[in-house]
């Protein structure tokens, strides 16, 4: 028997789930490409109290299209205040202002490491990628994370090859002994479900979107991947969540592809 094609792509899947994790009145640190489409859903759904900081120094942003950047000037118009890059990470990155951060990268592993900077061996890498930027900064500091991601075995090592921005290292205790204030990462949100922290800080399955299976993870994931006693299954987008992610990038740049 053949299944109904779902009416949304694996992009719009994620990027609803993760909206729907910001709270009205979050202070978000905004990523471009499907972060930044999450928290502008947000802000026209069900937190629209929430804060939206940039990384180039612009505070309160309220764009009025689609931004294609950190520096795009449509982030500008409107906003609380625009200052420099470096008085929003000392000023409210460090000082514990932000509530949540949003990561991506090549590799995440079992304690919700990201490594964005190589692939391989780092004095020999198969592939080298764009690195840090502000990430690590935000994966110390902020209160909690999230991560977006397809779920995909390359993605998802048991062991990342390079830390660009910390998890929980080698576990809870190890984060904590390291002396940074940020909570962590508190989801992995991915095509085929969400991932949670455990109580030593290793990712476990929680939640499965509808119609995947526990199996699809198992298979997609580097390590012997766990899942919670009591695996709930997300709520499908609905029609104005789509309607309004659509209007946020007609012309499909960053939901065109799950990366």
């Amino acid at each position: 028997m053949m299944m109904d094609t779902p009416a949304y792509t694996a992009s719009e899947l994620m990027t609803i789930n993760a909206a729907r994790m910001l709270r009205d009145g979050d202070v978000v640190f905004v990523g471009v490409g499907l972060p930044n489409l999450a928290c502008n859903l947000a802000r026209r759904t069900h937190a629209p109290g929430l804060v939206m900081i940039y990384e180039s120094g612009v505070i309160g942003a309220q764009p009025a299209r689609l931004p294609l950047s950190i520096g795009d000037p449509t982030l500008v118009s409107g906003s609380l205040s625009v200052c420099s890059m470096y008085d929003i990470f000392a000023f409210y990155l460090q000082r514990g202002f932000i509530s949540v951060g949003f990561m991506g990268g090549a590799q995440i592993d079992r304690f919700g490491n990201v490594n964005a900077t190589v692939i391989g061996d780092y004095r020999r890498p198969k592939v080298r990628l764009p690195g840090s930027g502000g990430a690590m900064e935000i994966a110390a500091w902020a209160d909690r994370w999230y991560i977006i991601t397809p779920h995909q075995k390359r993605r998802f090592p048991e062991k990342v090859d390079f830390c660009t921005s910390a998890g929980f290292l080698g576990g809870r205790a190890e984060r904590l002994a390291s002396g940074v204030r940020g909570g962590g990462p508190l989801a992995v949100v991915t095509d085929l479900g969400i991932l949670e922290p455990d109580e030593s800080g290793e990712l476990v399955l929680t939640q499965l979107h509808p119609g995947m299976g526990a199996g699809q993870a198992r298979e997609n994931t580097g390590w012997a991947l766990r899942q919670a006693p009591s695996l709930r299954t997300t709520e499908p987008p609905t029609d104005d969540e789509l309607a309004l992610l659509r209007e946020l990038d007609p012309q499909r740049i960053y939901l065109s592809s799950t990366g």
